[in-house]
């Protein structure tokens, strides 16, 4: 199983200006924290990192400046979703010749799409690039949810080697990884996303975990990672009641917001989110800056 879709992987917000062109020097500051602090991978642009608002261009600009950063440190995985497979396929290029170490692709969608249709998407950006390539399932934000059929027809094309899973319903991760590692090979990495699910899902076997806050408080995020990694249920769950205000946050108003608010307690100044999306008013920063005293940040 790679090694970059095993632990923590730490999904920054992208610095850019009202227009979408990206701050690669902060960029860079923000990569060069969570390469300081430890993280297993770093994924950028996710969708903290706002891939889906960004053009080609600015996607180019922000992959550079990225690898120079992380100066081969950490693994680096780089979304490439898009509406159309030719340009999912033109993206996955860049991300080789820059120098990234994986991809990581939603089935970014206008018109609803079909088991088919997704299944084909992915063979081809697979076979465009020597990358290895994850799946991204985002129901939330793609409006199409895999079937654990098509999961287990992915995890056997060549190049596709991990899948980043929302949180399950009811909270059955064991269930649910026992049935996907059933139909999947045993080098396939299965992982989650959704903060306040790193950890159950890590306790109960999970390979990997996608955050949103790693990918700017990596430390907290860190020890409660670790913390799940060894078995430590208590001291997991202790960590994981500190982060509990802010993951009701998340929740409420989005990690994408919250994340604007954790960049200005912490000083780091990554523009605006792009609109239509706001920034969370008044009362909602502060409640960000009390869950973050909380975690003692």
């Amino acid at each position: 199983m790679s090694k970059l879709f095993n632990g923590l992987s730490a999904f920054p917000p992208t610095p850019a200006d009202t227009d979408g062109v990206v701050d690669t020097a902060t960029l860079g500051v923000l990569i060069e924290r969570l390469v300081e602090a430890g993280v297993d991978s770093i994924c950028l642009p996710g969708s903290t990192g706002i891939y889906a608002y960004l053009d080609r261009a600015e996607r180019v600009r922000a992959v550079a400046a990225a690898v120079e950063a992380v100066n081969d440190q950490v693994p680096l995985l780089i979304g490439v979703g898009a509406l159309r497979s030719s340009w999912a396929v033109e993206l996955a290029r860049d991300a080789e010749r820059a120098g990234a170490s994986g991809l990581l692709l939603a089935p970014v969608s206008y018109a609803a799409l079909t088991d088919r249709e997704v299944a084909a998407h992915y063979r081809a950006v697979a076979g465009a690039t020597a990358l290895p390539l994850c799946i991204y399932n985002n129901p939330s934000t793609t409006n199409f949810t895999f079937s654990e059929a098509l999961i287990a027809e992915l995890a056997s094309v060549p190049g596709i080697e991990a899948i980043k899973m929302p949180l399950p319903a009811e909270s059955d991760y064991a269930g649910e990884l026992a049935r996907l590692r059933a139909r999947t090979p045993e080098t396939f990495s299965i992982g989650y996303s959704g903060d306040w699910g790193v950890a159950p899902s890590l306790l109960a076997g999970g390979d990997a975990f996608y955050s949103a806050v790693a990918g700017l408080l990596p430390d907290p995020m860190l020890r409660l990672t670790r913390a799940a990694q060894r078995g430590d249920a208590e001291e997991t769950g202790t960590i994981d009641a500190a982060f509990a205000p802010l993951w009701a946050l998340c929740k409420a108003h989005g990690s994408l917001r919250i994340m604007y608010a954790i960049a200005g307690r912490l000083s780091l100044a990554i523009g605006d989110p792009p609109l239509p999306v706001m920034r969370v008013q008044a009362g909602v920063v502060a409640a960000v800056e009390a869950a973050l005293d909380q975690l003692g940040v």
